[in-house]
């Protein structure tokens, strides 16, 4: 077994940051990675189209030795030009030294001793007082139970395991299962290249323009002389974005002509700016819901040919309230609908009924295929971490212990797993933050916790599970108090059959920073020392 004082699992956003910040710290770091290369969900998202939701400069490290001499070509950069930008960080803070690449962890364990025991498929093994796990939010991919999917004859790829050589789709029958946020990228590409493309819907996805554009390098060089301002701003409440501030007024403290001005001015914006950057009460209020519901309705009936296709896929009534699913951002997504090699099958009107070898038999009709999506999600939140046998204190494991539902200290530590910190996890604010600016935050506070322990003499910290169950209760009463809890998503783990229903994602950023603060100013309350 090879020795450090911090073991971390994922090379994404977090790992990354935590690696370089724990070696500032003067402590020795082991990352390990599963996948061949830098940058966790964006190494693994191969699948036509794959594509950011958060526009730059804000989905970016802050350090200025990350983006001094980096210029990025589209304001939402793509899946390529991601994983480009995470071997350009490895490059600029010498990371690769300390990771382990194509090494997937199986187990850990924590023994009397006080330290961890981490065991690979590589054989590869690892001991640590301290395991850091930034597994991420879509680690594990879900596949539904569809009757069938093995009898399928042509070609069938989840977008998450979409192979490294791609595939096809032009001339071809195309199918694809979900209209999340890979749904709609891949549609988008395979509309005008496949010889016909049918999209299964069960939901439709309040998608919200883009706005994308390609970028000066000339002007980003410019630009950069207002960074540190930038990020600054990015870094502290209000917000997780550079340049996008919720109104302090509801959508109903202006008049018509106002909201529907301030509505407008988002909408062109482009990006998240109409789900977060509106009025402070859109995801708190029934009727202030409504109204946002209602511009985005009629926004997208206007760029719709076909009544009936309009009411599949912007109903009159909202199929749940608008933003409680996170909107994915689209480039022409609803005119794939206008043409006349795509086609639209409601789910809910004519179940899928069984994969066949030629393709999806819904109620009423075959489809015929040569090429099926998958784009049904991932196992959010939890799946990567408990698809990795973890095993705490007296060989508890977390698998078990979330079986009946999600119990954290701050989304960060769990009751009965000393020295274990999860970062982007369960129970944080995970999806409702900036990675990059959550990444840096939380991983700066993990920084000043362990050296506050070296500090002091401390080897082991855990928590309680009376301060997991309070943490839940406050989840559970944030999702009655803001319109979360009426939807079935993943947010709430509502999308994985059988798993419990609770909000697993802090709603609020700037709420969570300042839960953290809190904590760490009142001496790390919550966690116990030894």
């Amino acid at each position: 077994m090879e020795t450090f004082d911090v073991v971390i699992v994922g090379a994404g956003f977090n790992g990354l940051y935590l690696l370089h910040s724990l070696r500032n710290a003067g402590f020795s770091v082991r990352l390990v990675e599963a996948q061949s290369g830098l940058g966790g969900v964006w190494e693994a998202n191969r699948y036509p189209g794959a594509r950011v939701d958060s526009h730059v400069p804000n989905y970016e490290y802050s350090l200025e030795a990350c983006w001094r001499d980096w210029v990025w070509s589209e304001r939402f950069p793509g899946r390529d030009e991601l994983v480009r930008y995470f071997a350009h960080v490895d490059r600029v803070l010498d990371l690769g030294r300390d990771i382990d690449l194509d090494t997937r962890i199986e187990a850990c364990r924590f023994g009397d001793d006080g330290r961890w025991r981490i065991t690979t498929d590589t054989g590869r093994g690892y001991e640590a007082p301290i395991l850091l796990m930034c597994t991420g939010f879509g680690a594990k991919p879900y596949t539904p139970d569809l009757p069938g999917l093995a009898d399928f004859a042509g070609t069938c790829h989840h977008t998450a395991m979409w192979p490294e050589a791609g595939v096809d789709l032009a001339g071809r029958r195309v199918g694809i299962i979900g209209t999340g946020a890979s749904g709609v990228q891949v549609v988008q590409e395979a509309a005008p290249r496949a010889e016909h493309l049918v999209v299964f819907q069960r939901t439709a996805v309040t998608a919200l323009p883009m706005q994308q554009r390609q970028l000066d390098a000339a002007a980003q060089t410019a630009a950069k002389v207002d960074y540190p301002e930038l990020f600054k701003r990015r870094n502290v409440p209000p917000g997780n974005f550079c340049d996008i501030t919720r109104l302090d007024a509801g959508a109903f403290d202006v008049n018509d002509a106002e909201r529907e001005a301030v509505f407008e001015a988002a909408w062109r914006k482009g990006g998240f700016n109409f789900w977060i950057g509106t009025f402070s009460d859109i995801l708190l209020d029934e009727a202030a819901n409504r109204a946002a519901y209602d511009f985005w309705r009629d926004k997208v009936r206007a760029r719709l040919d076909d009544p009936a296709i309009a009411d599949l896929l912007a109903p009159w009534e909202p199929p749940y309230p608008f933003g409680t699913k996170r909107p994915s951002l689209e480039q022409g997504y609803y005119e794939c609908f206008n043409r006349p090699n795509v086609e639209l099958v409601d789910l809910r009107a004519r179940p899928l009924e069984r994969i066949v070898a030629n393709g999806v038999r819904t109620r009423d009709a075959t489809f015929e295929l040569d090429v099926l999506v998958l784009a049904t999600g991932f196992d959010a939140n939890t799946g990567g971490l408990t698809a990795i046998d973890i095993r705490g204190r007296d060989d508890g494991s977390l698998a078990e212990a979330w079986s009946s539902g999600v119990d954290t200290h701050l989304g960060m530590a769990v009751a009965g797993f000393p020295n274990m910190l999860m970062l982007y996890g369960p129970q944080s604010a995970t999806a409702f933050c900036n990675g990059p600016t959550c990444a840096e935050f939380q991983g700066d506070w993990v920084t000043r916790l362990l050296e506050d322990m070296r500090d002091h003499g401390h080897g082991l910290v855990e928590t309680t599970a009376e301060m997991g169950r309070a943490w839940t209760a406050h989840l559970a009463e944030m999702a009655d108090t803001t319109l979360f809890g009426r939807t079935d998503s993943w947010y709430m783990g509502a999308n994985i059959p059988g798993k419990p229903r609770q909000l697993l994602n802090y709603p609020n950023s700037d709420a969570y920073r300042e839960k953290l603060w809190s904590c760490e100013a009142a001496g790390y309350e919550g966690f116990m020392f030894r």
